[in-house]
């Protein structure tokens, strides 16, 4: 009789549950263990920047999972716990008990390093401050919580998701905010300048400062507390900071150079998951994600952890034959500024330049639905083409109301290949309340030459 398949993944917050979730299901008699450094599991952080704006009070909302459901399922939890070295010749993991500090190994068969990736921080003086936040994990939220009556003037430095996210919270709640922006604008990875700029003006009618162009080099610090914010221009008075400048993958333990990263310590994958190590496979935001267009990327998103989680826990008790085999990102992503709905899919026009790829682009404005059903508004749609097929490279799109949903379909057709001609007469549903008798897709599609 065969011994049960020993899996071992490393990281039980996002991608790391997801494997063991579906790999017990795909495989009830394997033996799988999760080690996590937190002594939690399966955790959304996307949920943070409502938590903060009070959107929900109970924090368990964001838990998908308790230690003690995954326990029951038989799955073993070594919580409290980090990996310190990997030795895979051995197939053996070395781990820490961040309780006793003892240090003991672990065999696998297969092993997932599902470790995720840490905030990045400013490399200045006065970063431990008690007014510097960063905003990823619920301990960092419920302190800045309960201080926000202390604050008024909130400066948060970084324009990516996280930073517009955050700022658009703290306003609703009453706060002055400024956004700090190194570069010419905010959310320049996934929206080409037209869209950035909407963006910016968006959050300006929510009150929200935004200074571009402005690179952080000092803080002003008394009495451990950040009275400001120096960038290349000037001294910026503030009664807290959250910084939000990106992420660092946690894969600087894993010294073998056999496991192949990008630069910034992401660890590279196959369509299956599978990393340059036999039998050691990857995923989350310490792992690239297989983009359609790009090839390996990094996109730190909560989406493809999951799904590459849940893929990988099929792939991890397969043989190689019956893998199953990831199809490809598009890096899509959404977000919501105020009273506006923005979104992204496929290649940005940057995007397609900088990859060398042929394009042609078409950007309109156009009704959201008929005039005469109170609440027309206007949508923003841009979409990216291959000037010789027409074949739909990508899309983004902007507007009050029923914007950010329909980059579902945009995302499909990308996927899907379909190209504008095609895309100007798909069977789009019609009603007054929705759209116009072209709905607003057909129309952006029809204007590509």
């Amino acid at each position: 009789m065969n011994a049960p398949l020993n899996i071992v993944i490393i990281g039980g917050i996002g991608a790391g549950m997801s494997v063991a979730a579906k790999a017990k299901r795909e495989k009830p008699d394997a033996h799988i263990t999760v080690i996590e450094r937190e002594d939690y599991i399966s955790f959304g952080a996307c949920g943070l920047p409502y938590y903060l704006g009070q959107q929900f009070d109970d924090p368990a909302y964001m838990f998908a999972r308790t230690p003690a459901e995954i326990e029951k399922s038989g799955i073993q939890l070594l919580l409290q716990t980090e990996a310190i070295q990997l030795h895979f010749d051995q197939k053996q993991v070395e781990i820490r008990s961040l309780l006793t500090q003892e240090v003991s190994k672990i065999p696998y068969d297969r092993l997932v390093i599902a470790t995720g990736a840490s905030p990045q921080q400013l490399d200045l003086a006065g970063v431990s401050a008690k007014n510097l936040y960063l905003h990823t994990k619920l301990r960092d939220v419920e302190v800045l919580k309960s201080d926000l009556h202390k604050y008024q003037h909130i400066t948060v430095i970084g324009g990516g998701f996280i930073g517009v996210e955050v700022a658009d919270q703290l306003t609703a709640l009453g706060k002055k905010v400024t956004i700090l922006q190194g570069g010419a604008h905010i959310m320049q990875g996934p929206f080409d300048t037209e869209f950035s700029e909407k963006i910016e003006k968006a959050l300006s009618k929510e009150r929200i400062k935004i200074r571009l162009g402005e690179v952080v080099t000092g803080l002003k610090v008394v009495d451990n507390s950040i009275q400001s914010v120096m960038t290349t221009d000037e001294h910026l008075p503030t009664d807290a900071v959250v910084v939000a400048i990106g992420f660092r993958p946690n894969t600087e333990f894993i010294t073998d150079p056999r496991l192949k990263k990008l630069p910034n310590g992401a660890i590279i994958i196959n369509q299956y998951g599978e990393t340059s190590i036999p039998d050691v496979f990857s995923a989350g935001d310490c792992a690239t994600v297989p983009h359609r267009q790009l090839g390996n990327s990094y996109l730190p998103l909560a989406t493809y952890a999951n799904k590459l989680g849940r893929l990988i826990g099929t792939n991890v008790v397969s043989t190689r034959e019956s893998y199953l085999a990831f199809p490809g990102a598009l890096g899509s992503s959404l977000l919501k500024v105020g009273q506006y709905e923005c979104g992204s899919t496929g290649l940005t026009e940057k995007m397609a330049l900088d990859a060398g790829i042929s394009h042609k682009t078409t950007l309109i404005e156009t009704p959201n639905h008929t005039n005469y059903y109170r609440g027309q508004v206007t949508l923003t749609i841009k979409l990216v083409y291959d000037p010789k097929t027409k074949v739909l490279l990508g899309a983004q799109i902007f507007g009050k109301k029923d914007a950010a949903l329909r980059l579902h379909a945009l995302s499909i057709a990308i996927h899907a290949g379909i190209t504008t001609d095609e895309l100007g007469f798909i069977d789009l549903g019609y009603a007054p309340p929705f759209t116009t008798t072209w709905e607003a897709i057909n129309i952006a599609a029809n204007t590509a030459k």
